[in-house]
């Protein structure tokens, strides 16, 4: 038996379609929504993780290192053992065995490299030599035996990792010869001068003492002719 549509009854099946649509509407919204903002986060957090990734580029900060050289001058005599201080001051780096130490001397012939690469350039010659350790900052140079030929002006000069050379202000070295007779260094103008001043002294001894010599032997002359009559 079929039961006649009356209007109550569509209105309640009206009612019942109008709330499920509803709620369906309102599922796929909030379902939408959480996907949409899932989605946001991952793309936010990636976005982060990216640039959270990315290296700092830092520039290498440049070498400042003092070279000095003492004492400014030096003398010393022939055979005498000789020490040219040179050391290196570094703030930024404490450690100093990766330079390169190069020792050279200026003198009236021109320019003569004695040690470079932290090895002694002239061959067969065992009388100079870097002393010290790099490492401390020193790097001092020895010369064994002086002779005159040694004398000018020696300059320690470093090389930097990066190709920056630093140089010192340079140390003057003036070599005297041995001391001969008297104590006099037997040299040719030394000998000149005191074979000058001897006949000077004796020059001037004669002049001043000719006059009385004179008066004395008249004198003497005067006497004896007196004893004599």
């Amino acid at each position: 038996m079929v039961r006649p549509c009356t209007s109550a009854t569509m209105s309640q099946h009206i009612g019942k379609f109008y709330r499920s649509a509803v709620s369906s509407f309102i599922f796929f919204l909030v379902v939408d929504v959480g996907v949409t903002g899932r989605g946001a986060n991952r793309e936010n957090a990636a976005a982060v993780t990216h640039v959270t990734a990315q290296p700092l580029l830092l520039t290498p900060e440049p070498w400042n290192l003092l070279v000095t050289q003492t004492p400014a001058k030096e003398k010393a005599k022939e055979g005498e053992t000789v020490v040219l201080n040179c050391h290196l001051n570094s703030p930024q780096r404490p450690s100093l065995t990766d330079l390169t130490v190069k020792w050279y001397k200026e003198d009236e012939k021109g320019q003569m490299d004695l040690l470079e690469k932290n090895v002694t350039m002239l061959p067969n010659n065992s009388r100079v030599f870097m002393s010290g350790d790099l490492s401390q900052g020193d790097v001092s140079l020895i010369i064994l035996n002086v002779t005159t030929s040694d004398h000018g002006i020696y300059f320690c000069e470093v090389t930097l990792p990066d190709g920056k050379v630093v140089t010192g202000d340079g140390t003057k070295l003036r070599i005297r010869r041995a001391l001969g007779l008297f104590g006099i260094e037997e040299s040719i103008g030394t000998i000149i001068g005191v074979v000058a001043a001897g006949i000077g002294g004796i020059a001037v001894l004669i002049i001043v003492l000719t006059p009385q010599l004179r008066k004395c032997i008249l004198c003497m002359g005067q006497e004896s002719c007196q004893s004599i009559a």
